[in-house]
């Protein structure tokens, strides 16, 4: 029914940049699926935060690099109800100089920011096909865009997901799928808590971090916006971060 709340799938979005497009998503009228890995705390204030904004919010604790749970967690529960935003925001970082990386540390990454994108779709699209509407959004990074040195598999893993979006975008537009990207830069989380922002600086002509409510605003945009011709796209949020 058009009158019924739409359903967001935020997958990884109980901390960072996922929680300021939870956030912003229930703000703008979804009922939401959060996914996460290990933190119940983070998450359960998260539900409490979203309930408190009037929206319901299912939490789903499962591994997206594992095929099996993405599936149990994801597959049935969207062939009853099929989400209209998916928001991909699973990312593990082993950073590392390639010659010292061990073989766990690449497979790692690459299974939950790569395969964990293709685990979430398989449980998701065939329902989505069937609505005939849907959004799409996979949150990428400027690693991915131009690399970054001891990051070969973060930037492998984020390229990868790139080029899966584009092809997907290709695939599902005629069902009226909207497929994009979002490639933040240097943004203040948890994540780039240990890096060196100072040599970067002179890179950014705002010369400051970016937020993750700066990024959750181009995420509900994508999610949200009635009137759309964006597809298949990139969009950077880095500030004006020089990409060269």
């Amino acid at each position: 029914m058009e009158n019924e709340p739409k359903i967001a799938l935020v997958v990884g979005g109980t901390r960072g940049i996922g929680r300021a497009v939870a956030l912003r998503l229930a703000k703008a009228g979804f009922d939401l699926w959060l996914t996460y890995r290990s933190n119940n705390e983070a998450a359960e204030q998260m539900q409490a935060e979203v309930r408190e904004l009037g929206r319901s919010c299912d939490l789903l604790r499962f591994d997206v690099a594992d095929h099996v749970a993405t599936q149990a967690a994801l597959a049935d529960r969207a062939n009853a109800a099929a989400p209209y935003a998916v928001v991909f925001n699973a990312g593990i970082v082993r950073d590392k100089l390639m010659f010292w990386m061990e073989p766990e540390e690449w497979d790692q990454v690459i299974r939950t920011n790569l395969g964990g994108f293709y685990n979430v779709m398989r449980a998701v699209l065939v329902p989505m096909l069937a609505a005939r509407r849907g959004r799409i959004v996979a949150i990428a990074s400027v690693s991915g865009e131009i690399g970054h040195a001891g990051q070969a598999n973060y930037a492998a893993s984020k390229a990868g997901l790139i080029g899966a979006v584009k092809s997907l975008a290709r695939e599902v537009g005629p069902k009226q799928i909207y497929v994009n990207a979002v490639s933040p830069g240097l943004i203040e989380t948890e994540m780039t808590e240990g890096v060196q922002k100072e040599s970067l600086m002179p890179l950014i002509p705002l010369r400051r971090a970016g937020r993750a409510e700066e990024v959750a605003s181009l995420v509900q945009f994508l999610c949200a916006e009635p009137d759309m011709y964006i597809h298949g796209q990139v969009l950077s949020v880095n500030g004006g971060l020089a990409m060269q």
